[in-house]
């Protein structure tokens, strides 16, 4: 298991713990190999969630390692950097990512191994059946962030986040994406492997606050939208159609009101003209912009992180 973490010193104990009675029942019933493993990564958290992590360690003796981060490299490259530890370790057939608060349902845990042993599914979403524990703003939030990645056709699957299981094949398939600007929902939903859907009730949060205010969700969007889909450029194009079609109905009916001799002046609605065209221009600079900045970023190559240190058993290595 991969959890990424960051300022989740007050959760991470009560988390690790609950984590391993589950994995521990599940391997006693024969469901997983005794030999599973969590693999914390730290993403440039401020607060004591390394140390704990190092502790943590030591007490489950070689069922948990972590990974510190030089620096915050966001949620996402969190995630890929545990994943590209546990292929570089060898160290499963399987791996399921989860954030470390715990608010999604352990319980699901079984039944993704189920349908990855018994279906065949290289890919299992979990994903809520519900967003009831949420509140009016982050529902009506979430709403309008699947309203837009389905109008954009950027592939994700409503009400998934990082709640999933993949198989060995999937993560190696995966981690061959070479990209800055990363995406997980959108990447693992295209990438074509057989696919599972388990569903289950998130939890309200017991611990810490929410890593994803509206600010950064609106950023994970753009993230998303730009990541999959030019249509936001096509959209400039069809704009300035309908500016044009506009502009010319405006000609006509001024063409017209000359030769009737019904000319009024007309600095209200000429000012009005060019703050409107003004606004439109700006917004399509913005957006391709966006897209110049995202090209500007792949090319550039730079690594997605550094691992400042890791631990192994009752070692830290840096």
């Amino acid at each position: 298991m991969v959890l990424p973490c960051y300022n989740e010193e007050a959760a991470l104990e009560y988390s690790i713990k609950s984590l391993n009675e589950v994995l521990a029942a599940l391997a006693g019933d024969r469901i997983i190999d005794a030999a599973y493993k969590l693999v914390c990564v730290d993403d440039g958290s401020f607060d004591g969630t390394w140390p704990m992590i190092c502790n943590l360690a030591r007490n489950y003796q070689g069922r948990l390692s972590g990974i510190k981060l030089s620096r915050n490299v966001g949620h996402q490259n969190a995630i890929l950097a545990g994943l590209e530890h546990v292929r570089q370790e060898n160290l499963c057939e399987a791996v399921i990512t989860m954030d470390a608060d715990l608010q999604d349902d352990v319980a699901a845990i079984k039944e993704m191994v189920e349908k990855y042993r018994l279906e065949n599914c290289d890919i299992v979403l979990g994903v809520r059946r519900s967003r009831k524990s949420d509140s009016l703003l982050k529902r009506y939030t979430a709403q309008m962030f699947y309203s837009l990645m389905k109008n954009t056709h950027t592939p994700v699957v409503p009400d998934h986040a990082e709640y999933r299981l993949m198989s060995r094949r999937a993560v190696d398939c995966l981690l061959q994406y070479g990209e800055r600007n990363v995406f997980l929902r959108g990447i693992i939903t295209s990438m074509g492997f057989k696919t599972g859907m388990v569903y289950y009730d998130r939890r309200p949060r017991q611990f810490g606050r929410s890593k994803y205010p509206l600010a950064r969700m609106l950023n994970f969007a753009v993230e998303g939208i730009t990541s999959f889909s030019i249509r936001p450029i096509r959209s400039i194009f069809l704009i300035g159609v309908v500016s044009l079609v506009l502009t010319l109905s405006v000609g006509i009916y001024v063409l017209a009101a000359i030769l009737l001799g019904r000319t009024y002046p007309g600095w209200a609605s000429l000012m009005l003209s060019l703050w409107f065209l003004g606004s439109l221009i700006l917004i399509a600079l913005g957006i391709i912009g966006e897209y110049i900045g995202k090209i500007y970023l792949e090319v550039k190559q730079r690594p997605r992180y550094f691992v400042e240190s890791t631990t192994w058993g009752e070692e830290e290595k840096r």
